[in-house]
């Protein structure tokens, strides 16, 4: 039995930070019924690789969901949006404050309906400010918060690959939702929750935006080689990449000892951190001649034998053949339609009293709509007029 057993969460969400914090819910233990359009949210589409035409995005942050497709504003579909809500303890949506009303999903119309429900609301830039009603996606948060400035080859803002922004912003906000249902466990009391692509983005990088702000450092992109600790770059062997980074003086004598460079210990470039940071170039040149005369597991057996964090740079077929990702069982498989043995994504965490729930497989189109009405109290002959009417 998971932490949130008993909880149902109706996953309004779309693309990533929504779906994927009702995921974590889910992971929990929570019942999370993913609500989409009647033909399929836009995210479901994403990066296909099932026959009909569902994407990989889906099968991982729609992992162990059940399905429901409705068309709130329909003959009928408000009826359908007013039942799902009594009947939940948690509504996640990712959509700006226009497009929660429009919805009906705006917390004033949900409370209404069951006053200690936690609604969880996630957009670009929050409900407050002159961008309240703009749309945006995880790379708005990577370009306003100087993440993609700092990205990159020098005068090339560059926006990482991974969405780092929508994961994170899910994972903060399910932390903030458990809280929530804490705090109603406590007091009876419901309460809106949100959370913004621009804070998550704004807090990951705070420590560069503190310093810019007292000390105006004016910071500039080096694309892989690290400003504040050193060394710290991405390196070419002989038959791949690979990083290393030294942060604090321990490790910085390990390198300095393997490489046979202990004057760099007397060196008052390299005497902190910021230091080895601000004349990180000199470390870099060092490493990448030492590397690339070696292979990169004779490299990284090397570093990690003295103590030095390093790991190869992999593609994603690499990182899935990895044996510590196996051993970490950071992927389990599922089926889905005519795909058999799927890898996706495993609960991030693990907990010895209350382990994550077995990974179910993302729910197909509406696949458990009729199930789901039925549970509301609607008849065999009300689904099929509710579905005729473009409800469902």
């Amino acid at each position: 039995m998971g932490v949130l057993d008993g909880i149902r969460v109706l996953d309004f969400g779309r693309y990533i930070a929504g779906p994927f914090c009702a995921t974590l819910l889910g992971d929990l233990g929570a019942e999370v019924i993913r609500v989409e359009k009647r033909t399929g949210s836009e995210d479901r589409w994403l990066s296909p690789v099932a026959a009909d035409g569902t994407g990989s995005t889906l099968l991982n942050v729609g992992r162990g969901k059940r399905g429901l497709t409705l068309d709130p504003r329909s003959a009928g579909g408000d009826e359908v949006r007013r039942r799902l809500v009594a009947s939940a303890d948690v509504v996640v949506a990712n959509l700006p404050r226009r497009g929660l009303e429009m919805m009906g999903l705006d917390y004033g119309a949900v409370s209404a309906i069951r006053p200690d429900i936690v609604l969880t609301s996630i957009d670009a830039y929050g409900d407050e400010g002159p961008y309240a009603d703009r749309v945006g996606f995880d790379g708005v948060g990577q370009a306003m918060s100087g993440s993609a400035h700092l990205s990159g080859p020098a005068g090339h803002p560059t926006r990482a690959y991974v969405p780092w922004v929508d994961f994170g912003t899910a994972s903060l906000a399910s932390m903030a939702t458990v809280a929530a249902l804490w705090h109603r466990e406590r007091t009876g009391e419901g309460q809106h929750v949100q959370a913004a692509l621009l804070r998550t983005a704004l807090q990951f990088n705070s420590y560069t935006l503190t310093e810019e702000a007292v000390l105006g450092k004016g910071r500039e992109s080096t694309h892989n080689r690290g400003q504040t600790s050193g060394p710290a770059d991405i390196f070419r062997a002989t038959d791949g990449w690979l990083v290393l980074q030294a942060v604090g003086d321990p490790i910085f004598r390990r390198v300095a000892r393997l490489l046979d460079k202990e004057e760099w210990l007397d060196d008052p470039r390299f005497r902190t951190d910021d230091d080895r940071g601000e004349n990180g170039a000199e470390l870099s040149a060092a490493i990448a001649a030492w590397v690339a005369v070696r292979t990169r597991e004779e490299a990284i057996s090397s570093l990690n034998e003295a103590g030095v964090p390093s790991a190869p740079v992999y593609d994603a077929a690499s990182a899935l053949a990895d044996p510590q990702v196996r051993a970490m069982g950071a992927f389990t498989e599922i089926d889905y339609a005519e795909l058999d043995g799927v890898p996706v994504a495993a609960p991030p965490f693990s907990m010895s009293a209350t382990p994550p729930e077995p990974v179910g497989a993302a729910p197909t189109l509406g696949g458990d709509t009729d199930a789901v009405l039925a549970e509301l109290g609607f008849s065999e002959d009300e689904i099929e007029r509710l579905r005729e009417g473009g409800a469902v």
